[in-house]
């Protein structure tokens, strides 16, 4: 008798199961099992032995779904190291990794029968065992060349393209070949060729030279040479490229000497529809080659995408976001991470909080695949990798083609306001570029980082502003549908000019969103054409694209958006972008507000002028001395990193350490205080004064919770093993108080 450690998509250790070896199971398959006493779930086999565990009953393996492994050897190996590093259990892995339709659980094996799903099949065909070497198909085509010329050529078209595709047991998908049914099942019942379903494959080029590649400028080949240099020294190589320079066409290069070697390619991206132009153009380029893979699919597509993939033979080109690193790869070769930086590639609604950039980084030297990190704008991570010779670093100071850098204006609100060249929320500096920009038919970006109307609404008889009664923050008005919302739990009412409070009517809008900035600039340019891109216009894809095609195609004039605008478009008309309200940026409370303030500002200015005239951007803000404006303004990226590195070394902040957040929550308050102070005293206990808090959250309540912080500093040397070790003693400590242990306990490591 045979015995299976079990893996199952709960938050739970892996069960023992018995095994008949009649069922054929190897470790990384998908089976069914039976979990208490009315639920079935699909788990993957993790290991199997001979040694029988220690307990008195085993249940047995009901059955094994797909007819290969899910899993490989090296994605068992990524999921343990997740697991592992980011303190979260296999089966928490394994709930977010797999798409649901591949693991389908129900209350009975027939109800879950009709919910399991087979990948994507095709038939393939084959010539019949008699018609396997050349003396053969010579010998037929002499017999029957003249009676049936068609036969002949079709098994002649067959046998050439098995030799073609290497397809060792001669079968070759039957869409390679121009058949007819009528003349396929001919073919067959006179036993020339033999037939069988099989999963569907991508059909793919043989060769690079099939694809069309763009021409590198000499910046970019030496760019290009560096990177490769990288990774023949089993390094992974960071591309610094200013907004512009061109880093996609380095990445479409190293894409198709991947996929023409028949090697499986993976390129992440902070968010699939926000990058739609760098899909677009892949797609373009390695038409029939590509996979997209994210959360607006269908759930059934993403489930066959998944079968579909782990049954691949490699030469995959597969792009999607954060959770795209749990495709199976067969012939792993290259992974990109696009726009490196990005907080996208941080997982941290539930466990486990995973960086799905740093993931790429373990699935280098797991997989052994080569890793490109790009970006303008690099983490201080990355840099900080680069510069001390772990990472290989290439680097594009200029933009691509006739494009040069825009010129940065930094518009002092508080001296316009004082001089009267302000009006409403625009200085005269920016109103004055953006008529320029209308006279000339081009185009305006105007960035806001706040959606809605108004950021709040405040009685000015009373001081009286509506909150959310259940996340404790302010809601925030929605003029175009009359309505006060929390942009965190959903939470709505109707917006009143009454105060409920003192019943004055005297409510007054405070600051301003993207609505009410679209209401202001059509009032100040009546004949432009404005559009909004936000969250709330853009909830869908369909209307998403038909925000930025009307954008791309010069229908529209001025684009006026939250941070959706900075990611990633190449505008070709936008000439002038305009940032209305930086210092928001500038003062959040946060040790990382410098990176990301600079790394937000310079992407969204990145936006202008991006082809032959130089672009212009309006900086406007009360700091005009502010170090991180001046960085932006002048383009230096490295001289940010220095200052805030240097800074980060002084306090112990990353990249120099480990933050390890604990966040609890609990609807009663006095019980969430005794379990933040109970888990702090055992943390101090271990950690000293690595230990900071506990402190109430910036979000003090949210969804009818009140929320209390802990964090913990692990300075870059320690081990982070040892760390995790003592961290799972005190949430073992904690979880085990019978007075807290009804508190809800998450833990985020590297927390953004």
């Amino acid at each position: 008798m045979l015995y299976a450690q079990v893996v199952l998509p709960l938050a739970q250790p892996m069960y023992s199961f018995s095994l008949d070896e009649k069922l054929a199971v190897e470790v990384g398959d998908a089976v069914i099992v039976q979990f208490g006493s009315s639920r079935y779930y699909t788990g993957i086999v993790w290991s199997i032995s001979t040694e029988r565990p220690d307990y008195p009953r085993l249940k047995p393996i009901l059955k094994k779904l797909y007819s290969r492994p899910l899993l490989t050897p090296a994605t068992q190996r990524l999921w343990e190291w997740i697991a592992d590093y980011y303190l979260a259990t296999l089966g928490e892995v394994m709930r977010l990794a797999l798409p649901s339709l591949a693991k389908p659980s129900a209350t009975s094996l027939g109800e879950l029968d009709e919910r399991s799903i087979e990948p994507p099949t095709e038939e393939f065909i084959a010539l019949s065992n008699e018609l396997q070497t050349e003396e053969q198909l010579l010998a037929y085509r002499e017999k029957h060349a003249r009676r049936a010329p068609r036969r002949v050529e079709t098994i002649e078209r067959i046998a050439s393209l098995a030799i073609e595709r290497n397809a060792e047991d001669g079968f070759i998908p039957r869409r390679l070949v121009d058949l007819d049914s009528q003349h396929l099942a001919a073919l067959r019942t006179k036993g020339l060729i033999r037939n069988q379903r099989r999963p569907r494959e991508r059909l793919t080029p043989d060769t690079e030279s099939n694809f069309l590649l763009p021409t590198l400028t000499p910046h970019q080949q030496q760019a290009l040479e560096a990177i490769r240099l990288a990774h023949d020294s089993g390094k992974v190589a960071l591309l610094h490229g200013v907004t512009g320079s061109g880093k996609t066409e380095i990445y479409i290069h190293l894409i198709a000497e991947q996929l023409a070697a028949g090697n499986d390619v993976m390129v992440l991206v902070p968010e699939i529809v926000i990058t739609s132009q760098l899909i677009e153009r892949l797609e373009r380029i390695f038409e029939g080659r590509t996979t997209t893979y994210h959360s607006r699919l269908t759930p059934l597509r993403r489930g066959r995408e998944f079968l579909r993939l782990a049954a691949s033979s490699g030469g995959e080109l597969i792009v999607g976001v954060r959770s795209t690193i749990f495709l199976p790869m067969q012939r792993p070769g290259l992974i990109i991470v696009d726009e490196e930086h990005d907080a996208g590639y941080k997982q941290s609604d539930y466990q486990p909080r995973y960086n799905a950039r740093d993931c790429a980084v373990v699935m280098s030297r797991i997989y052994g695949a080569k890793v490109l990190l790009g970006s303008a704008t690099p983490s201080l991570e990355s840099y900080t990798n680069a510069l001390t010779g772990k990472y290989g670093y290439a680097e594009l100071k200029e933009r691509w083609g006739n494009g040069v850098l825009p010129e940065v204006i930094i518009s002092d609100t508080l001296r316009a306001l004082k001089r009267g060249e302000r009006r409403t929320h625009f200085n005269l500096d920016l109103i004055k570029r953006i008529n320029e920009a209308l006279e000339q038919n081009e185009q305006v970006i105007l960035f806001q980082n706040r959606r809605g109307y108004a950021p709040y609404i405040q009685c000015r008889t009373c001081g009286y502003s509506p909150r959310c009664p259940h996340c404790n923050v302010t809601l925030t008005q929605h003029k175009s549908s009359s309505r006060l919302e929390c942009h965190y739990c959903g939470y709505t009412t109707e917006s009143s000019n009454v105060c409920p409070n003192c019943q004055t009517q005297d409510m007054k809008a405070m600051g301003f969103g993207t609505e009410k900035v679209e209401e202001e600039v059509s009032r100040m340019f009546p004949a432009a054409r404005i559009t909004r891109l936000d969250g709330d216009t853009s909830q869908s894809e369909r209307s998403f694209k038909r925000i930025v095609t009307s954008f791309e195609q010069h229908e529209c004039d001025i684009l006026v958006g939250t941070q959706i605008v900075s990611k990633g478009f190449d505008f070709e008309g936008v000439s002038t972008v305009g940032i209305l309200n930086a210092d928001n940026l500038l003062s959040a409370p946060d040790f990382r507000a410098t990176e990301r303030s600079f790394q937000l500002l310079t992407q969204v200015a990145g936006r202008a002028g991006r082809h032959n005239n130089r672009g212009r951007v309006v900086i406007q803000t009360s700091q005009p001395e502010h170090p991180v404006i001046r960085y932006v303004a002048s383009a230096d990226y490295h001289g940010m990193a220095r200052t805030e590195l240097a800074e980060r070394r002084a306090f112990g902040y990353p990249p120099y350490s480990h933050l390890i957040r604990f966040m609890l929550r609990h609807s009663d308050y006095e019980l969430l205080r005794l379990a933040a102070h109970t888990i702090a005293r055992e943390l101090r206990s271990r950690f000293a004064h690595r230990v900071m808090g506990p402190v109430s959250s910036t979000l003090e309540m949210l969804r009818g919770e009140h929320r209390a912080e802990i964090l913990l500093k692990i300075e870059s040397g320690a081990s982070m093993k040892a760390a995790r070790e003592k961290i799972k003693e005190v949430l073992h400590v904690a979880r085990n108080d019978k007075k807290i242990k009804s508190v809800t306990i998450s833990t985020d490591v590297d927390t953004w």
